[in-house]
């Protein structure tokens, strides 16, 4: 890949302001996996499932005010929907809430942790996030592994990040809709580029998220 030296002599100079604070917020999200609960773990999957086209923290303040309210867990359709008015498409993402808890309660109880670590790598964990539950796509999914500390090798192409992917050249333009193939392709390469110019991959991930808003948030 050839890159604008310039460009990428400002982000270096960026990461060397943000790098303790990025690897201690990536060690946070590992360390989230080690002392939550299922309960915990799923709160997080469900703010994942409201991200598309929403502010992140506008959908984490919905979510835990559905979870404080105790309604992520024993609320219906209508209750979940109430409290889901700061995030767009929100009838359907109440139903989505629904549907994952649905899949992960077992004769009674909550069991996400368990299934999760079953799975060899973090791709193959991906795959089945993205195949069975609704309102997941492969951004989605990789953003919820990544607050589980699972994501060394996997990239959140959200609009800030491929903005800058375009923006250093790594990709020619932002695509309109993502299937699997392109989302790899573009995972790929950036994966390549973060090696190119030293910086991890996790790490690349939260600094241009935060060179876009100003804040490394989750």
């Amino acid at each position: 890949m050839t890159f604008d030296k310039h460009s990428v002599d400002q982000l270096a100079r960026i990461y060397l302001l943000k790098k303790k604070e990025i690897a201690s917020r990536l060690r946070e999200f590992k360390q989230y996996w080690a002392d939550k609960n299922d309960e915990e773990i799923f709160t997080e999957l469900s703010f994942c499932i409201l991200t598309p086209q929403s502010r992140a923290k506008s959908c984490w303040e919905a979510i835990t005010a559905l979870r404080d309210k105790g309604l992520l867990l024993k609320g219906n359709v209508d209750r979940i929907r109430e409290k889901l008015h700061c995030v767009r498409f929100h009838n359907k993402k109440a139903q989505y809430l629904i549907d994952a808890r649905r899949l992960f309660v077992k004769d009674g109880k909550l069991s996400i942790k368990p299934l999760l670590s079953g799975f060899e790598d973090v791709y193959e964990r991906r795959e089945w996030l993205v195949k069975n539950i609704k309102g997941l796509g492969y951004k989605e999914a990789s953003h919820f592994l990544r607050n589980l500390g699972f994501g060394k090798d996997i990239a959140i192409l959200d609009r800030h990040i491929l903005k800058n992917l375009r923006l250093f050249g790594v990709i020619e333009e932002v695509p309109g809709s993502m299937g699997r193939s392109r989302y790899l392709a573009i995972e790929k390469n950036m994966a390549r580029f973060a090696k190119d110019i030293g910086i991890p991959l996790a790490h690349l991930d939260l600094l241009l998220w935060s060179k876009e808003t100003g804040e490394i948030f989750k």
